[in-house]
């Protein structure tokens, strides 16, 4: 075997933290593996080691903290790694787009995530058709290195999971967000809703609710989750369960102002032992609010409501206790996680999925039953 000189050793170290920050540039995490770490590795002193890295440190790549280690500067990286200033990180956001509140929020997340002139971001919008998304993603089967989606009516047969796979056997990354596809691989942001819906359901037992009705979903998987987390609670913490409780909609229906609110109302009036009502979402939760106004109803005198997914910027100051949606956080989070999945060429291996634990604003919208 050829003898390594002191050269060759230094190289091979420098080579080696070359492809590390290329492979890292695009996560949060800049700090490169310790002097130590890289002496026992290469089996190398660390006066080589330091050699290798002030010849990167010359380059402009990379910085030490004293007392802290040192860093790669990953504007340096972005803008000298493979990526020319033709050959940009394209990544598409496609998102339902109908609850303005909640896909505002997310896509001023992934824009901040992805905020850098390497990479460029196309959005694109279902209006949460079937159609609409096969279309979305036909324009993305050449061009892009990484997919963003809101799953559209993610719990009934969705003809378009062909696409989905065509796109994936091309190595185009898939991450989606808030609405998947329960029998595909692929990874997810989502919110921990059976959580929320136990923290929900038991602020109102413990103010003496025992009937209380619900509002959900049922072509989303969301919703059913929801429903799914309503129930277990409902039974766990004493309540009544009743099938004339529930009320089952298509999410098409939450975007009908003119005929909807008037089918809730109608819901709601014949529940003569009914005393709160869970509102699957932050629009259902606005036209039961609506109507219950029109109708000479007060909450919490009335009726007592709760609420999945408040998105409100208000959310603060709101008199609902709900659940609030991430939005922002949920954006950055899906955003970093495409990018990661882009510059890990191993990422079919690995879970980028990750769950958001439920936060429940306490407002003043449940009754003191006693």
């Amino acid at each position: 075997m050829k003898k390594q000189t002191r050269e060759t050793k230094y190289l091979r170290v420098y080579q080696y933290l070359k492809a590390y920050i290329d492979q890292k540039k695009f996560t949060l995490d800049t700090k490169l593996p310790s002097e130590i770490f890289l002496s026992n590795k290469f089996s190398i002193s660390r006066e080589t080691v330091r050699t290798a890295m002030r010849k990167l440190a010359d380059e402009g790549a990379i910085y030490t903290v004293k007392g802290s280690g040192t860093y790669f500067d990953k504007v340096h990286a972005l803008e000298n790694g493979h990526l020319t200033q033709n050959e940009k990180v394209r990544i598409a956001f496609i998102a339902q787009g109908q609850d303005f509140n909640t896909s505002s929020n997310v896509a001023k997340g992934i824009r901040h995530a992805l905020d850098h002139d390497s990479i460029e971001l196309k959005i694109f919008l279902t209006e949460n058709k079937l159609a609409n998304e096969l279309k979305c993603l036909e324009s993305c089967y050449t061009g892009f290195d990484g997919i963003i989606v809101d799953g559209v009516k993610a719990s009934v047969l969705n003809p378009n999971l062909g696409c989905y796979f065509r796109l994936a056997e091309q190595n185009i990354r898939i991450i989606f967000y808030n609405n998947y596809y329960l029998h595909t691989n692929f990874p997810k942001v989502i919110i921990d809703d059976a959580s929320c819906a136990d923290l929900l359901v038991k602020n109102l037992t413990e103010r003496g609710h025992t009937h209380i009705a619900g509002i959900f979903v049922y072509d989303n998987y969301q919703g059913i989750e929801k429903y799914k987390g309503y129930v277990q609670s409902i039974l766990k913490y004493g309540a009544v369960f009743d099938d004339d409780y529930v009320k089952w909609c298509i999410s098409d229906e939450t975007y009908d102002g003119k005929t909807f609110p008037k089918i809730l109302m109608k819901f709601i009036r014949r529940l003569s032992q009914v005393t709160a009502i869970v509102c699957g979402n932050y629009m259902i939760l606005n036209m039961v609010r609506e109507m219950l106004s029109l109708h000479g109803k007060k909450v919490p005198g009335d009726y007592s409501l709760v609420c999945f997914d408040y998105s409100g910027p208000d959310w603060e100051h709101s008199p609902i206790t709900a659940s609030i949606h991430p939005g922002f956080a949920m954006g950055v989070e899906v955003g970093q996680r495409i990018l990661e999945m882009v510059a890990d060429e191993d990422y079919k291996s690995k879970d980028y999925s990750y769950v958001f634990p439920p936060k429940i604003h306490v407002g003043n919208s449940i009754k003191d039953l006693g």
